[in-house]
């Protein structure tokens, strides 16, 4: 015979608690089969299933009860049929997903909101943890501000449930908050290659349309811009008139921009923690090479590859050189740094704004569309709309915590 019991313990957090509790089970030779603890403010939670003989159940209650009376927290117990364990057992085969919820702040209101869902489509919560550092009442810069709660849940969903389930996510009220749904496999565990957009991803700016000004046909280029990043003309063709604009440009311009470049919130704190950690990150920009050197040189970026300008004599010729890197050419090298590095395109991260990103962003494992325009935020696997660029260490399920000293 056997006999399987819970036991549940809260209260004020103190030292050497759990090692109290545990070694009474240790005595009685018990069997843990699963244990959790989690800690709020300085209340402890702690939960512990565990597996013994009836002859030995009794004194093993009253010893934890005693341990528990001395501790000032409370205990409490629960037998556990046989049959309710095996079938809580066989529910651990299914499928874990991540619900991340990311913002400048995360309300009550929004919480309730993405778990009704959870619960609608009969997913389990098994964990919440909070990944940012714990905000404080008073002092805090709104503007700056960060929150991310991380929610795993397990159940059963098919293709269709699953995508109609991500689609009942996104159309939660926004109210400045993004909603990432992940399956929680092993690739997700074990990304290794960030790919980047470069113009309003990187930098708060479109390099030709600062060039274009210094040229004076920046309401022109700016315009063809527009249409191609939103998907409107075909981008080696709007590539190739915006250039030619710029015939005659001298090619100083291009040092001055380029260490005036407006950077885009979070870019420095997540090319630091990305490097820290071991991604290699890349550049696939439908920009200029120029540029993309210019912040390999300042943030480390390990590969680049975006559009070269002709220049002769010193200026621009309004023409470039080689092939123009547009949304197929970012596919393809994504495709080609993930067998470089040896590693699965499910590894792979792709963060974009324009719609030449969609391509590389659909191909990644993990896509994600940043600040981007309508048609891609309706496109990508994920959206990050209200923080900046570190809110990607976030979905990467990275906690403050452990990454910033």
């Amino acid at each position: 015979m056997i006999e399987i019991i819970q036991v549940n313990i809260s209260g004020e957090d103190k030292p050497g608690l759990t090692t109290a509790l545990t070694s009474i089970l240790a005595q009685y030779d018990a069997t843990i089969l699963d244990i959790g603890q989690e800690n709020i403010h300085k209340s402890l939670t702690l939960g512990i299933l565990f597996l013994t003989t009836p002859e030995k159940s009794g004194f093993i209650m009253k010893d934890l009860l005693f341990k528990a009376s001395e501790l000032g927290v409370q205990i409490r117990f629960t037998p556990i049929e046989r049959e309710a364990y095996d079938a809580w057992v066989a529910r651990q085969g299914k499928n874990r997903y991540i619900v991340t919820l990311l913002g400048r702040t995360v309300t009550a209101r929004q919480i309730a909101d993405v778990t009704a869902v959870i619960f609608r489509f009969g997913l389990n919560i098994d964990a919440i943890r909070r990944l940012t550092g714990r905000p404080p009442i008073e002092g805090v810069d709104e503007r700056a501000a960060k929150a991310c709660i991380e929610i795993s849940v397990r159940g059963m969903l098919g293709d269709e449930e699953r995508a109609a389930m991500q689609n009942a996510l996104l159309g939660l009220p926004k109210s400045g908050l993004d909603i990432s749904f992940q399956k929680d496999d092993i690739y997700r565990r074990s990304r290794r290659l960030i790919c980047f957009d470069m113009d309003s991803t990187l930098v708060h700016t479109e390099c030709i349309d600062e060039l274009a000004a210094r040229a004076g046909v920046g309401d022109q280029v700016k315009a063809i811009t527009a249409r191609a990043m939103r998907g409107e003309i075909d981008f080696t063709e709007s590539f190739t008139q915006r250039v030619a604009l710029l015939k005659g440009l001298d090619v100083n311009v291009m040092e001055e921009i380029a260490h005036n470049l407006p950077f885009n919130e979070g870019l420095e704190r997540m090319m630091k923690i990305l490097k820290m950690v071991g991604y290699k990150t890349a550049i696939l920009s439908g920009g200029f090479t120029f540029f993309g050197k210019y912040l390999q040189q300042k943030f480390g970026f390990d590969y680049v590859y975006a559009n070269e300008l002709e220049i002769v004599d010193g200026k621009l010729t309004g023409r470039y050189v080689g092939d123009v890197v547009d949304g197929r050419r970012k596919a393809e090298l994504l495709r080609l740094l993930c067998q470089v590095e040896n590693i699965n395109l499910a590894q792979s991260v792709a963060v974009g704004d324009g719609a030449n990103d969609l391509p590389m962003l659909s191909l990644a494992g993990l896509g994600i569309a940043y600040h981007a325009k309508p048609k891609v935020q309706a496109n990508a696997q994920q959206n990050i709309t209200s923080i900046g660029l570190d809110g990607i260490l976030y979905f990467l399920g990275l906690k403050d915590s452990q990454i910033d000293p």
